[in-house]
C-alpha cells in the first residue's frame, strides 16, 4: 500500500468520508476498497499525464491546421452559483483550445446570485464567443442543461460541467475524430480527476470503445461527451425525471439512436474533485443512484429486453439479470482423459449445485488408459442426463469439442473443462439470459484458482504479445480497475474452460479451429464469432473454480513449448490487423505487459 500516496489524500474531509463508508458497508468492504484505492502504481499518473501535455511546437501546429471541414463545436455548460475561481478556470480552459471554431453556451440558473453573470459578461466583453442566458430561476440540472443546449448552434455539441476543465487539445481531438471517422453521431473520450487547486491529476479512466453491457453496468462514458446536431435533435434534451443521473439516461438514448459511436482514447477532460462535487461525495445523492437504476431499466424497456436491474455495493454500478425465455435444453460438453476423480467432482457440482434442470452432459472420452476411468464411465453413462462419447484420435481440444457438439441435442452449448467446479447455483440461467439476447453469441464466466485468486476475468487481445486473461492472481474479494473484474461487459474473448454459445453461432463459424489443437482455440473462436457480428460477454456473476491443466498438464516440455509457439503465431498472424489496431475493449494507453489495466 502506498503510504505516501495515502498521506497525500488524508484530509479531514476524506477521513469523514472514510468513516461514512465504513459505517455503511462494513469493515471487510472498507479494507478491500482502501487497499485497492491506495495500491502501489508502477507509473505515477500525474507525471505521466504532464509528460503527455502539448509541446509549444504541437500547440502551434494544431492551431495552424487546415481542415477539410471545420465544424462549429458548441460547448454547453449549465451554471449554478459556481465559485469564481472554478468558473474562470472552466471558461479559460475553453478559451485556450487549439481548435478555434467553437462557441461556449452558458445557461445560468444562479437566481439572485449575480456573480456568475458578472464574470461571464466580462469574458464576453473580451470577445470570447459566448452565448449566455440568465434564467429566471434554477430549473435543476436537466432543465439548466437543456437551456444551455438550446443556445447551441453548432454542428456538434459537447457537454461540460461548470467546475471542470478541458485539456487544451480537447476540441482539436474531437474535430480530428469527426474528420477521420466519417462524422460520427456520438464521440466520447477518456477522463481523469483533478484536485480542487489543480495541483494533481489522478484516477484516470481509460475506457474501452462502445460496450453496451458495460454501459448497462455503469455510466463509463460520462465525460467528455460530444453529440451531432442531428442526434441531439432526434433524442431531445435531458429528462428531469432522471435528475442525478440525467446524463446517464441521455447517453443511453443517444447510444440507442447513434449510427456510429467513436471513442477517443485520450484524456481530454478533468473532473474536478472538491467537497461539493458529486465525484467526491457519492453518499450525498442516494436519489441519483435510484435514478441511475431507472435509467438502465428504461433503456432495457426501449430495447425490448426483459431484465431486472439491481444496485451493487459500488455506488453508481448496477447488475442486469436477463430473463430466460422457456426452458431450452442446454448441452454441457466436457472433454476427459483419465482423472476420474476430477471429472466426478465436476459432475457432482453440476448435479448438486445447479438449479436449472433441463441439461445434458456429454463426456468426450479421449485416450484414457486407467481402468478406474472406464469403470466410472460405466457407472454414469446414460444416467442423470450424462452420455459418454469416444474420440479415439490424438488429443485436439478443438476437434474434441466439435465432436461433442455433433452429438449434442441442445440449442445452447456449454464448453467446460473437466477440472472446473460450479460455485453459482443459477449459473445456467445466468448464461442463458445473456445467450438468448439476439446480439449475444458467447458468454463466459469468472474463474478462480483453488486459493480464491482470479484465474480468468475475460481476455484482452495483445496482452503478453498475443492474448491474455485479465486480473490473474488478484484476490477474489478485489474488484480491480474501475471495478472491471466484477462488471458485466463485452470483451474480445473469454476462456472455453467455461462458456456458453448458441448452437446457431457455433454452427455458423463451424466450431473451433482444429489447427489450434491446444492453445488459443477459444480466443480464435470468440474472435470469429465477433467477426460475424455477435457480442462476446464476460459475466462475473457466473463463478467457478478451475483446477487448471489437470488433464493436459502444463507447457513444460520442449515439444509442448514448440507447439504452443506455433499456435500462438497462427493466432497472431490470423488476427494481425486486429492486434495492430488494438483491442477495442481495452485502451491504447494501458500496458500489454500486465493484466491489471495498469499504465
Amino acid at each position: 500500500m502506498n503510504l505516501k500516496n495515502m498521506a497525500k489524500r488524508l484530509t479531514l474531509y476524506n477521513v469523514k468520508k472514510a468513516f461514512l463508508y465504513l459505517k455503511r458497508y462494513g469493515v471487510r468492504d472498507f479494507i478491500v476498497r482502501l487497499s485497492e484505492r491506495f495500491a502501489d502504481a508502477e507509473v505515477d499518473y500525474d507525471k505521466w499525464f504532464r509528460s503527455k501535455e502539448l509541446t509549444e511546437e504541437q500547440r502551434e501546429r494544431q492551431k495552424a491546421r487546415k481542415w477539410e471541414w471545420e465544424p462549429l463545436i458548441s460547448v454547453a455548460v449549465p451554471v449554478y452559483r459556481t465559485p469564481e475561481t472554478f468558473l474562470r478556470q472552466m471558461i479559460e480552459s475553453v478559451a485556450v483550445q487549439t481548435y478555434r471554431n467553437w462557441e461556449l453556451c452558458i445557461a445560468d440558473g444562479s437566481g439572485d446570485d449575480g456573480e456568475p453573470e458578472r464574470i461571464i459578461r466580462e469574458y464576453q466583453e473580451k470577445g470570447l464567443p459566448i452565448r449566455y442566458r440568465k434564467m429566471e430561476k434554477n430549473e435543476g440540472i436537466a432543465g439548466n442543461t437543456n437551456a444551455a443546449l438550446a443556445l447551441a448552434d453548432g454542428d456538434y455539441t459537447a457537454l461540460f460541467d461548470h467546475d471542470d476543465l478541458l485539456t487544451e487539445n480537447a476540441l482539436y481531438e474531437v474535430a480530428e475524430a469527426i474528420e477521420r471517422k466519417g462524422r460520427p453521431d456520438m464521440i466520447y473520450s477518456d477522463e481523469d480527476k483533478v484536485s480542487a487547486d489543480l495541483s494533481e491529476y489522478f484516477q484516470p479512466h481509460f475506457k474501452p470503445d462502445f460496450s453496451v453491457d458495460l454501459l448497462r453496468a455503469n455510466n463509463y462514458i460520462c465525460h467528455l461527451l460530444v453529440v451531432s446536431r442531428k442526434l441531439l435533435a432526434k433524442v431531445g434534451g435531458q429528462d428531469a425525471a432522471y435528475d442525478g443521473a440525467q446524463d446517464y439516461d441521455f447517453i443511453f438514448r443517444c447510444a440507442e439512436e447513434a449510427e456510429k459511436i467513436v471513442h477517443i482514447p485520450k484524456v481530454l477532460y478533468h473532473w474536478r474533485i472538491h467537497a461539493a462535487s458529486t465525484a467526491d461525495n457519492p453518499f450525498g445523492k442516494d436519489y441519483a443512484l435510484e435514478a441511475g437504476k431507472r435509467a438502465v431499466e428504461a433503456h432495457l424497456q426501449r430495447s425490448e429486453t426483459p431484465a431486472q436491474v439491481s444496485m451493487l455495493n459500488y455506488r453508481g454500478f448496477y447488475r442486469v439479470k436477463y430473463e430466460v425465455s422457456g426452458e431450452p435444453l442446454v448441452s454441457i460438453i466436457i472433454p476427459n482423459k483419465d482423472e476420474a476423480d476430477t471429472l466426478k467432482r465436476c459432475l457432482d457440482s453440476i448435479k448438486n449445485i445447479s438449479t436449472y434442470r433441463n441439461y445434458e452432459v456429454i463426456i468426450v472420452e479421449n485416450n484414457s488408459t486407467q481402468k478406474e476411468t472406464f469403470a466410472f464411465y460405466q457407472s454414469i453413462d446414460g444416467k442423470n442426463r450424462v452420455r459418454v462419447v469416444y474420440w479415439k484420435r490424438e488429443f485436439n481440444y478443438s476437434a474434441i469439442n466439435n465432436f461433442g457438439a455433433a452429438h449434442a441435442k441442445g440449442d445452447y452449448f456449454v464448453l467446460m473443462n473437466n477440472d472446473v467446479t460450479v460455485i453459482t447455483p443459477d449459473w445456467i440461467e445466468e448464461f442463458l439470459g445473456h445467450c438468448q439476447r439476439p446480439e449475444t453469441g458467447i458468454v463466459g464466466a469468472r474463474l478462480y484458482f483453488p486459493d480464491d485468486t482470479i484465474q480468468h476475468a475475460g481476455i484482452v487481445m495483445g496482452i503478453g504479445g498475443c492474448a491474455g486473461s485479465m486480473f490473474v492472481g488478484m484476490k477474489r474479494a478485489m474488484t480491480g480497475y474501475m471495478h472491471r473484474a466484477v462488471l458485466q461487459q463485452d470483451m474480445s474473448a473469454v476462456t472455453a474452460a467455461c462458456l456458453m454459445v448458441k448452437r446457431e453461432v457455433f454452427e455458423k463459424v463451424k466450431g473451433l479451429d482444429e489447427k489450434l489443437a491446444v492453445a488459443f482455440n477459444d480466443v480464435d473462436f470468440c474472435m470469429r464469432v465477433r467477426a460475424e457480428g455477435w457480442l462476446v460477454v464476460y459475466d462475473p456473476y457466473v463463478e467457478m473454480y478451475h483446477f487448471e491443466s489437470k488433464t493436459r498438464g502444463y507447457e513444460d516440455t520442449e515439444e509442448k513449448k514448440q507447439r504452443f509457439e506455433r499456435e500462438k503465431q497462427y493466432l497472431c498472424t490470423r488476427w494481425a490487423d486486429f492486434l495492430e489496431e488494438g483491442d477495442p475493449y481495452y485502451n491504447k494507453n494501458l500496458s500489454l505487459k500486465t493484466c491489471d489495466y495498469s499504465l
